[in-house]
């Protein structure tokens, strides 16, 4: 069969020991095994002209719904062995190719009236017994190398995939060729020229997946246009004759490697806008760019007639590090899925060294320091935890006296006054606050206080001011300072002390009555704030790095903003 714009795929007739028969389908590397399934009575399907790309057509009996994938006019190019309908060459008939869920696959046959429906899934050849079943044999399509030639300047050509290709450019004159049944004809001449500098050869070989080998059968350069400015960037079409089609696809020297996904597994919206996401594969992608991308050049071979000027809709979606990304044209929709892959990944897999070196963030490159606020944020959960389980050990604050003490009026406003407090015992190995309060307003007093050890006599002295002022203005009541004012000791030796109180004060006709409280052991949390200060560097930095990394990744984007939700690796 061939598709309107270009390119072939073989269906098979299959019949099974249990008396059914059904269709195996073979389209650029995939297969497809599908079954007639009779409607229920009543039940009409959509028209042709009726059906819409990512449309669930409900009206199939199936196990999942099924989506609309692809229009498109098949025309009956060959036949060989036996089949079910007398074949009429060059016939055309209009299909459209669904698919669901857990790679359902459907088509509707509309060259029948009513159309007919074949349902089945998406296989591999080893799931239907056929693992080491040979390729069919395409004489007219299998064209040796020596006899393959430019139509337009009789430079040999050397096919990779000559049964599947259906374009390819001359490597002698650059000229775009098409290739029909095996036979060449010339198009046009490519433009731009010089070529672009592809970083990568056609014919190299890389080894992906693990033990997978493709070849690099073609390169397209690509462009999309951001205010009046194009950006490129190269994607490399990948063959494998048992795997099918892959790409890899290089940008600011970041690369990619790219794989086709069911449309049916993508859970989207058909209005895409800023902050707009889709799911797939348990993941949700944040939406980064939409707009037109055009084929700038091609080279090497490719299995559909790609023309310069090619254009389709392009939209992708990132979740770091991976990128969904849906193009559509008038009659189709694909969606693939890309993983970033550094330089190094890429050097391996095709045994090369010294890659240009990227530049920028790439939309879906993981952020790699992610180590320094996970890990880096133990050391601080390790010290809430310290924190907390010390408590226990080191007790609460106590007080050790409380007492009010009242200074007499001073003889003269420089003449300080002073009291004594009551004895009272200090333990050692704790620290010690002394607080003094005063019923001050609109005035203030100088305390300095001594803590003297009754055996020793040494003495240890703070001083305590307090001052107190209130009123209104325009604004309304204000305050200032405090009518409490404290001081803290590191610990002191055990043992009976008293408080010397003496001061001074604004008012000092008159005596002042002054509170005196003496604790130990109180948590101020110095320590503490001290350590988490310390302990926060390290993650504090790390996330000034996402930060700055993230805005990075999407200044580029059309879209705009910042993303903390990738789930980076």
């Amino acid at each position: 069969m061939r598709h309107e714009l270009g390119g072939y795929w073989d269906e098979w007739y299959a019949t099974f020991s249990n008396g059914w028969v059904g269709w195996l389908a073979e389209a650029q590397g995939r297969f497809y095994l599908t079954f007639y399934q009779p409607l229920p009575e009543g039940v009409t399907l959509p028209t042709f002209e009726g059906l819409q790309l990512g449309q669930f057509v409900n009206e199939i009996p199936s196990k999942t719904p099924l989506m609309v994938q692809e229009k498109g006019v098949a025309t009956s190019v060959a036949a060989d062995g036996e089949i079910p309908y007398q074949l009429t060459p060059n016939e055309e008939s209009r299909f459209a190719d669904l698919a669901g869920k857990n790679n359902a696959f459907a088509t509707i046959d509309y060259g029948m009236s009513p159309p007919w429906v074949f349902v089945g899934q998406q296989v591999t050849l080893e799931e239907i017994g056929l693992g080491g079943a040979a390729s069919a044999k395409r004489e007219a399509r299998r064209v040796s190398a020596a006899a393959m030639g430019c139509p337009n300047c009789g430079g040999p050509l050397d096919l990779v995939a000559p049964d599947k290709a259906e374009r390819v450019t001359c490597p002698n004159c650059s000229s775009l060729l098409d290739v029909n049944q095996g036979d060449l004809s010339y198009l046009h001449a490519l433009d731009p020229s010089p070529a672009p500098d592809f970083v990568l050869p056609v014919g190299a070989e890389g080894t992906f997946n693990g033990d997978v080998k493709f070849k690099i059968i073609g390169a397209v350069a690509r462009s999309v246009t951001f205010d009046g400015i194009k950006y490129f960037w190269h994607e490399y079409l990948l063959y494998n004759p048992t795997v099918g089609f892959r790409w890899l696809v290089h940008s600011d020297n970041h690369w990619n490697f790219v794989e086709p996904v069911n449309p049916a597994e993508v859970t989207s919206t058909t209005l895409y806008q800023s902050g707009s996401t889709v799911s797939y594969n348990g993941r949700n992608y944040k939406i980064f760019q939409d707009a037109p991308a055009t084929v700038e050049y091609v080279k090497g071979e490719f299995y559909w007639r790609v023309e310069q000027g090619e254009t389709v809709r392009a939209v992708d979606f990132i979740s770091a590090p991976y990128m969904l990304s849906q193009e559509m044209s008038a009659n189709e929709v694909n969606w693939s899925s890309g993983t970033y892959m550094t330089n190094a990944d890429v050097e391996k897999a095709f045994g090369v060294a010294d890659l240009p070196k990227p530049w920028g963030v790439a939309p879906n490159q993981p952020f790699t320091g992610s180590f320094y606020y996970t890990w880096g944020a133990l050391p601080l959960l390790l010290l809430f935890v310290v924190a907390v389980f010390m408590i226990p050990f080191t007790g609460l604050s106590t007080t050790t006296m409380s007492q009010q003490v009242t200074l007499p009026a001073m003889t003269n406003a420089q003449a300080p006054q002073t009291m004594f407090s009551q004895p009272f015992d200090i333990k050692a190995n704790r620290n010690v606050r002394i607080t003094a309060a005063a019923s001050l307003n609109n005035s203030w007093a100088d305390l300095d206080v001594d803590l003297i050890n009754e055996q020793s006599q040494e003495v240890e002295s703070v001083n305590v001011p307090i001052e107190y002022y209130s009123g209104t203005d325009s604004d309304g009541a204000w305050t200032e300072g405090s009518q409490s004012t404290d001081a803290t000791l590191s610990s002191l030796p055990a043992g009976k002390y008293t408080l010397r109180v003496e001061g001074t004060w604004q008012n000092w006709q008159q005596p002042i009555a002054v509170n005196v409280k003496v604790e130990q052991n109180v948590n101020r949390g110095v320590n503490f704030c001290c350590a988490l200060v310390a302990l926060a560097i390290v993650p504090f930095f790390g996330l000034i790095r996402k930060w700055t990394f993230e805005a990075a990744r999407w200044k580029d984007s059309m879209f705009g903003g910042t993303s903390g939700s990738d789930d980076d690796e």
